[in-house]
């Protein structure tokens, strides 16, 4: 995996949707270090939008509706949700730098989150940015079951429906693979990747 030192200061929306053309995004070593790396994995997680399988009992969960799924509600509340750690995930990645580019990135229309409620609190949600016809999932959070992968489940269909071409993960988990996620090679992605930003789409 391929990093470089960014700039902070120079995190900005242009900078960060250029990046994300080529196949690059910023990360953080923690949510206390304010330094920025560029990412350029070698392997790569994508979902095929025409292969995501949903599991029987997400599926049963997603039929009873026990969440109001909203869009860009409150994207700052879901990225504050994503940095927060936990039990499973004693650290982040996203620092106040990231928290702050992301949010810039949001009000220029390019950074987008689907969010779970329940009784009208924030149960789960994801986030991430789009480009052309491609989805870059970013991170997703959960305080209830299953409220981010129902998030997740929502996210594909709405995608579907906007003609999207490609779901990128960044990285696969086993959750992700058994939902249909594959590893990319570099090559392989970046040439989805060329075609899908070419192509426009609306979020």
């Amino acid at each position: 995996m391929a990093t470089r030192k960014a700039e902070p200061e120079k995190l900005d929306p242009e900078l960060l949707l250029r990046a994300y053309a080529t196949g690059v995004f910023p990360m953080a070593e923690s949510a206390d270090d304010p330094e920025i790396y560029w990412v350029r994995p070698d392997i790569r997680g994508v979902i095929p939008l025409d292969a995501f399988h949903v599991p029987a009992s997400l599926a049963k969960t997603v039929r009873k509706g026990i969440f109001e799924i909203r869009f860009n509600t409150a994207f700052e509340q879901v990225m504050i949700g994503c940095a927060q750690q936990r039990d499973t995930r004693p650290s982040t990645w996203i620092n106040q730098t990231i928290l702050t580019a992301y949010t810039s990135l949001h009000q220029h229309g390019h950074a987008h989150s689907v969010e779970a409620w329940y009784h009208g609190e924030l149960a789960g949600g994801l986030y991430g940015v789009s480009l052309g016809s491609a989805f870059f999932g970013e991170s997703m959070f959960s305080r209830m079951t299953d409220a981010s992968k129902v998030c997740l489940v929502k996210l594909v269909d709405h995608l579907r429906e906007r003609a999207f071409t490609l779901l990128d993960t960044q990285l696969t988990t086993e959750h992700l693979k058994r939902i249909g996620a594959a590893d990319d090679p570099r090559k392989d992605y970046e040439k989805l990747l060329a075609k899908a930003v070419a192509k426009p789409a609306s979020f």
